[in-house]
């Protein structure tokens, strides 16, 4: 069934004429990023053409999608904003809340159990408000979109940095805080600066050990965890056109990892193939009769260099499979390397588990490589030597799989099967198999390796690879294992190899399922109540943020000083902490407590200047707010790095931040601090980061002035009463200053709508 299908047209009639007029004002051939950003301008039909990299451009997404964590902030602000209806078409996603420990089943259960309150609650906004929601074991919201509701040349934004994966059918699709999607539930434009180009040519055919997968972490491997930032990644090429659409979506899925806007593919046969096969056979024809607008033009990919601000080149055929960690995920080791590089820097050899899915590798063609994998090892009486588990992407996925035997294949070889739900991926995973803080060896096909990001174990080494891979190495228990070269010897005693895997990109058979999981909303949600019991742990209603004064930041106080990376799981820590997400004041008492302080090199023990005592960070802000004293919180590059979590932004706010001063952003992070009226602040002389010390006293001398494109200037008063003046940029454009001034975003759109 095609969702909103009415919209989709809609969107197609108008394209081609937007794109063309497009063409002309820009005046030379476009990319398909640039197509679909120019048919998507809030004012309509393009009338300039955009500086890249430097324009704020208003923009009108096709829908929108939210996660069940990010989704009870974003419908709470929501909530505020007076609106009797979403404005375009939005869905709910409930899959971070469900913990793996015993299996799909029992935890999916205790789930229900323990998040009912949580459940309720977004079931009956959703019905109030017009959203689709998607129930606990539905699946993964990445996975269930490219199902359903992404199709070529459309534009989306979620609340969760990974929704970039619909970049897989060819969409622009961003990850957003939840007031960016707030913004455009309550019928607003969305706002963005226009991205760079980053072109990816991709030439050959993937054979043998190689994977999809293989493809972005070499690209992260290039760019880092920041060298996507401020921009769209285009793939195109030969090479594209034979991977498959889940293929692409891993792709894209991770681009999320370089810091990228997001990233696409043009439509093409794999895509049409997938649109067919998941019944939307609607959209395939109508994508058809456009086919030419759904991709860049021949004369982009035939001189790349002429239109991307940046090329990257890789043949499919010559690349080889990498496993990228630990604790960062552009850390890329082609397989056969690994062993030494391990060796060298004392990682543990020995993989004590081996997790395949989440949104990254979860598809149908997923699971068949690493069946067909772990089908070997139970063929060639192999015992595994590292624990299983599996999470599948969706409930179609699940039925399909187990349909067709595969989900038996991994339960011969002992493998635990989780929910269709994020599961490991985000922590939400109950391991019990290693003792406190003991160091260990891990692998998965997941996007994220972050210290404590699986299990809240500081020394698990997570190294991060394709399905097969993924099974290959925890067959042989190994993390110096080479499938490709190396040898294992089976239950007989006996020599033998692995072959390689084998996938198959569509069920022969057709997808299936019987409950796919999903609710309608009431055409009508007047008649919904939606109650929040005011002594919930678990949901809060939200009050207005109140303005910064300009004097209350005079004698501003340093929290805490970050040292190295610091992302938002270090500032807003998952695990156990997503069942406050919904409650601003719980959740607030986990602010920065991963955060490594350059002091002490402690994480959450920072100084009091109150009482010159130590304490952990939440305790310590708090009691400056106690006082009315503001503070601020001093980081490195590429702060706030990792997910969309607006949590992130606004706990700090909540509890009296007043400034973020670093040396980068994260482009999401710098976002929410925006939209939460906190300044977001760049250090105009990186090594003034040096300056800083622990007792310091910070006076934004100019703040009054404060106005685009001019930088501020803030007075560092040190403890024995010397001073520093550094300059501090910003990229506040006026409409973001008067959010600032407003105390929010959300406070100017309830002002515009009273």
């Amino acid at each position: 069934m095609a969702f909103d299908i009415d919209m989709i047209k809609k969107v197609y009639a108008q394209l081609p004429a937007r794109v063309d007029k497009a063409r002309e004002i820009v005046g030379k051939p476009l990319t398909l990023a640039e197509k679909i950003l120019y048919s998507h301008l809030w004012d309509g039909t393009p009338n300039q053409a955009f500086d890249r990299g430097k324009d704020y451009v208003d923009f009108a997404p096709d829908r929108i999608a939210c996660q069940d964590a990010t989704a009870q902030m974003a419908l709470l602000q929501f909530m505020q904003a007076g609106k009797d209806k979403v404005a375009v078409p939005t869905t709910v996603h409930c899959d971070h809340l469900i913990q793996a420990k015993e299996g799909a089943s029992a935890d999916l259960q205790r789930a229900n159990d323990t998040s009912s309150e949580v459940f309720n609650f977004l079931e009956s906004v959703s019905n109030k408000y017009g959203i689709g929601f998607w129930k606990p074991g539905a699946g993964i919201i990445h996975q269930v979109v490219l199902e359903n509701y992404a199709f070529p040349g459309g534009m989306m934004i979620g609340t969760d940095s990974h929704t970039v994966n619909a970049g897989g059918l060819g969409m622009v699709a961003v990850g957003v805080g939840g007031a960016d999607a707030v913004d455009v539930m309550a019928g607003m434009p969305w706002e963005l600066k226009f991205p760079k180009l980053i072109g990816v040519k991709l030439t050959g055919e993937l054979n043998g050990w190689t994977a999809s997968k293989d493809v972005i972490l070499k690209v992260a491997g290039i760019l880092t965890v920041k060298g996507g930032t401020g921009a769209i990644v285009e793939y195109f090429g030969p090479g594209a056109k034979n991977l498959s659409c889940t293929g692409k979506g891993t792709i894209c899925n991770m681009g999320a990892e370089i810091g990228a806007t997001t990233s696409t593919f043009g439509y093409d046969d794999a895509m049409e193939r997938f649109l067919r096969a998941t019944e939307r056979e609607e959209i395939a024809d109508e994508a058809n009769k456009i086919r030419e607008y759904l991709t860049g033009d021949p004369e982009v990919y035939e001189n790349p260099e002429q239109y991307f601000d940046q090329v990257i080149e890789i043949n499919l055929s010559e690349l080889r499979p990498h496993l990228n960690g630990p604790f960062t995920p552009d850390l890329a080791t082609p397989v056969g390397e690994l062993g030494e590089k391990a060796r060298a820097n004392d990682w543990p050899i020995n993989v004590m588990w081996g997790l395949i899915g989440s949104c990254t590798n979860s598809s149908y063609e997923d699971l068949t490589r690493a069946a067909s994998i772990a089908q070997q090892a139970i063929d060639k009486k192999l015992r595994p030597k590292s624990d299983f588990g599996i999470n599948p992407g969706s409930e179609q996925i699940r039925y399909t799989a187990e349909r067709d035997g595969l989900l038996e294949v991994f339960e011969n070889l002992g493998a635990t099967i989780f929910t269709n739900a994020c599961g490991p991926c985000i922590g939400q995973w109950d391991r019990s198999d290693v003792l406190g803080d003991e160091k260990n060896t891990i692998v998965h096909s997941f996007n994220r390796n972050f210290s404590k990001r699986a299990d809240g174990n500081p020394n698990t080494h997570a190294f991060v690879g394709s399905p097969e891979m993924v099974a290959a190495i925890a067959i042989s228990g190994r993390l110096d294992f080479d499938p490709m070269n190396d040898t294992l010897i089976n239950e007989d005693g006996d020599e033998v190899k692995l072959d390689e895997p084998r996938g198959i990109e569509l069920p022969p058979n057709g997808f299936d399922v019987e409950d796919a999981g999903y609710i309608e909303p009431d055409a009508d949600g007047s008649h919904v109540n939606v109650v929040v019991n005011p002594t919930s742990e678990r949901i809060q209603l939200l009050t207005p943020f109140e303005p910064i004064k300009d004097e209350e930041l005079q004698g501003v106080k340093l929290l805490i000083k970050a040292f190295g990376k610091c992302t938002t799981d270090h500032i807003s820590m998952a695990g156990p902490w997503l069942r406050f997400r919904g409650h601003l004041d719980n959740i607030a008492n986990n602010t920065l407590i991963g955060a490594v302080n350059a002091f002490n090199k402690k994480t959450n023990f920072v100084k009091n200047q109150l009482d010159g005592e130590y304490g952990g960070v939440p305790d310590t802000q708090r009691a400056y707010k106690a006082a009315g004293i503001r503070t601020i919180v001093v980081g490195d590059h590429n702060y706030g790095e990792g997910s969309s979590r607006e949590h992130a932004a606004m706990q700090p706010r909540h509890l009296g931040v007043a400034a973020v001063l670093v040396k980068s952003f994260a482009r999401i992070h710098e976002t929410n601090l925006k939209k939460q009226g906190m300044l977001g602040l760049t250090f105009a002389n990186e090594s003034d980061y040096d300056l800083i010390q622990e007792d310091d006293t910070f006076n934004f001398v100019d703040i009054a002035d404060f106005s685009a494109g001019k930088p501020l200037t803030i007075e560092v008063v040190h403890a024995d009463g010397s001073k520093d003046t550094i300059k501090v940029n910003h990229t506040y454009n006026d409409a973001q200053i008067e959010w600032y001034r407003e105390g929010s975003a959300l406070n100017l759109i309830k002002k515009q709508n009273a």
